[in-house]
């Protein structure tokens, strides 16, 4: 069994398809972050988190950001992985959003995916091979 979760927040879906190929690479648990609770995080070394960039450049803040706060202290000993699908700028969201989770005390992993709307071509591969990276760090 793995030691890694993907959780993910999807509005169009696009996000979730990243996260089911990022758990497929990892052999990794994957949930929509509705359906998981903050202790089944007790279980693995690393979490990987993605959303979608919203608004100004934000994550969700219906269900998952109230439940990565709820989280916080199970959060603390794990190493974090960040995601996500994105309709315009750059990725920026990612950034500002490690930078949120490592003044909260986490250890928040510096390479992060952004795929530009659904992963298709050459973007599946990449959404692979970032769970297959994390697979390598979560057995170090």
């Amino acid at each position: 069994m793995s030691n890694i979760v993907v959780l993910y927040w999807s509005g169009s879906g696009n996000t979730e398809k990243m996260a089911q190929l990022i758990a497929e690479g990892a052999s990794a648990t994957c949930k929509h972050v509705a359906d998981a609770t903050p202790d089944e995080l007790h279980d693995v070394s690393l979490v990987t988190f993605g959303s979608p960039a919203l608004g100004d450049e934000g994550i969700d803040e219906t269900e998952l950001a109230p439940f990565i706060a709820s989280a916080n202290a199970a959060l603390q000993d794990k190493t974090i992985a960040l995601f996500g699908s994105y309709g315009w700028g750059n990725g920026e969201w990612l950034r500002l959003w490690g930078e949120e989770l490592s003044k909260s005390g986490c250890r928040v992993l510096p390479d992060r995916l952004a795929i530009r709307e659904a992963p298709e071509g050459d973007d599946v591969a990449k959404c692979i091979d970032f769970g297959r990276a994390l697979a390598k760090i979560a057995q170090q």
